[in-house]
């Protein structure tokens, strides 16, 4: 992630503000530039931006900003759209009247423009399955059925369309599915990187030349979803599992391997890419501890090549790790990443950088 300042008093202002503290803008974000931008209100709903990049450039807030305050995204002024590029991938959001649920839908919605961020960065389609209704992406948050006897909301991905349980946004219920599940790491953006990566799997690997490659690497994806899943919930991973995976639950099929692998190469680029934008450095006082001489060369252009991602990620999650232990809380970083797991994650940016 970039970092943003406020381009009519230069404040910090971070991806999900609305308002610069400083000088009382209202802030939006620029999809068609990429950037954070105060504006100034030109009456009828319309916007400018004192952004350099915004110069004659006219907006309106996405509905979901202007009407419901759980988004903070602009849209050309003369787009046919109501709602923003990440707004409008929700096809389906929870009932409002119910206590808790728009607070939640909030949060969803967060976690899911840094997803939306994140892909853009990466040249990744975007596409609505309003626009394609075959290939296009599309997103649904709901709430699990009153009665304990009825089906519960699974978390998921089928065909494009991805649905999340409401009940992932409550820190509470999410913590205790984390230490029920046995995980090392459990967080709402991360079930979206994830579940993004099923998609992009379909998109990406299926039918094309790279299909043979990822089964050399990640396993034949043909074997049955269903029964792999009962033996993983029943038996657990392996104890080597550590040796070639990122997470126990990469063990459980070929595909979740890959869409675990995923959402940790889009927790790599997000982490790096903020430490570059931050310019941050190691530079330890001993020669064996781990150096990082210049965060920003990972990112000068957007072709940085995942060996100078790798060797600037391994500094970075020690320096993670050991402020989280300075202030009591767990290690931001649970993972040990492996050699095979590596490969994989290699394949993914090669994929990426390939489409």
């Amino acid at each position: 992630m970039k970092i943003f300042h406020c381009d009519h008093c230069q404040q910090l202002v971070y991806f999900e503000n609305t308002l610069c503290v400083n000088c009382g803008r209202t802030l939006a974000f620029l999809p068609d530039l990429g950037e954070m931008g105060s504006l100034d209100s030109l009456g009828n709903g319309l916007w400018s931006s004192a952004h350099p990049y915004a110069q004659g450039r006219t907006y309106r807030l996405c509905q979901n900003y202007a009407v419901e305050s759980v988004c903070n995204w602009a849209l050309p002024a003369d787009s046919p759209e109501m709602y923003c590029q990440s707004c409008r991938l929700t096809h389906v959001i929870p009932d409002l009247t119910r206590f808790g649920h728009k607070q939640a839908w909030a949060k969803l919605e967060t976690a899911k423009r840094r997803l939306i961020y994140s892909l853009l960065e990466l040249r990744l389609p975007v596409v609505s399955k309003a626009e394609d209704p075959v290939r296009g992406l599309a997103f649904e948050f709901l709430a699990n059925p009153d009665f304990p006897t009825e089906t519960p909301i699974l978390t998921g991905h089928a065909e494009g369309l991805i649905t999340i349980n409401l009940a992932e946004a409550d820190d509470a219920e999410r913590e205790r599915r984390r230490h029920s599940l046995g995980e090392p790491y459990r967080t709402l953006l991360g079930h979206f990187r994830h579940e993004v990566g099923h998609y992009y799997w379909d998109r990406l690997i299926d039918g094309t030349d790279r299909l043979e490659p990822f089964r050399a690497r990640f396993g034949d994806e043909r074997a049955d979803y269903g029964e792999a899943l009962k033996r993983h919930y029943e038996a657990g991973a392996p104890a080597d599992w550590q040796s070639r995976l990122i997470t126990p639950y990469a063990n459980a099929h070929p595909w979740e391997d890959w869409a675990e692998s995923w959402a940790h190469y889009l927790h790599m680029v997000d982490t790096l890419e903020t430490a570059a934008a931050c310019g941050l450095a190691l530079q330890p006082r001993r020669a064996d501890e781990p150096l990082l001489p210049n965060s920003a060369d990972i990112f000068r252009n957007k072709d940085a090549t995942f060996d100078k991602m790798i060797a600037a990620w391994f500094p970075l999650t020690h320096v993670l790790n050991n402020l989280n232990r300075g202030l009591g809380l767990p290690d931001g970083y649970p993972f040990v990443v492996s050699a095979p797991a590596i490969e994989k994650l290699r394949f993914i940016h090669e994929t990426i950088r390939a489409k």
